[in-house]
């Protein structure tokens, strides 16, 4: 029987192989290509965060994934166009894919019996790893390491759903506060351009 959080991961697993092909497909790989970078945006975070837990990857155990990152991909060919031509796409898929996922490696995480503390972190990893390998993969520098915010609105959502755990909010309604605090934060930091403060070089310090 499905329940509720894997409805969750389905979700921001086709979520986030649409953005992982959307961008293979700017940079003009084949349909393989694309589905190779889709399927590691998808299940790469959260196959580091379950060997770090010491469990079986969880895409080894239900080849849903791998089906859903090929619905994305048809998703892509299908759309083509009409879904390439609209600049936000990407950020938008990415940011669904990382809200989600935050809740999922938080979930997981606590099911097998780690502290909250790592709970947030594995929440992090499981949302932004697969970026970082994605964006490796097409030879661009990864998102997590710019600017931009990212990996702290993972951090963000993982606190929410803690602080929904200890107030005893629904489970449910604790996830869906939690994805919805990070797919919010980033719209806010992209909208009004905040980012953390860039680390300068001995060389900017001497310049200035």
């Amino acid at each position: 029987m499905i329940n509720f959080l894997d409805i969750i991961e389905y979700v921001g697993t086709f979520a986030f192989a649409i953005s992982g092909i959307r961008l293979a497909s700017l940079k003009r790989f084949d349909w393989f290509g694309a589905y190779v970078v889709g399927l590691v945006t998808a299940i790469g975070g959260g196959t580091i965060r379950d060997v770090l837990l010491g469990v079986t990857p969880f895409w080894m155990l239900n080849s849903s994934y791998l089906i859903w990152t090929a619905v994305a991909l048809f998703f892509v060919v299908v759309s083509g166009n009409h879904l390439t031509k609209f600049a936000n796409t990407f950020f938008l898929f990415d940011t669904i894919g990382l809200g989600l996922f935050v809740v999922v490696g938080f979930e997981k995480t606590i099911n097998n019996g780690f502290p909250y503390w790592v709970a947030i972190v594995m929440g992090t990893i499981t949302g932004a790893a697969g970026g970082i390998m994605r964006d490796i993969l097409i030879t661009e520098i990864p998102l997590i390491f710019r600017k931009e915010i990212y990996a702290m609105a993972c951090v963000i959502g993982g606190l929410v759903y803690w602080l929904c755990d200890l107030w005893k909010v629904d489970v449910t309604v604790a996830e869906i506060l939690s994805a919805s605090s990070v797919i919010i934060t980033r719209i806010i930091a992209v909208k009004f351009q905040i980012g953390l403060p860039v680390l300068k070089s001995t060389n900017d310090l001497d310049e200035s």
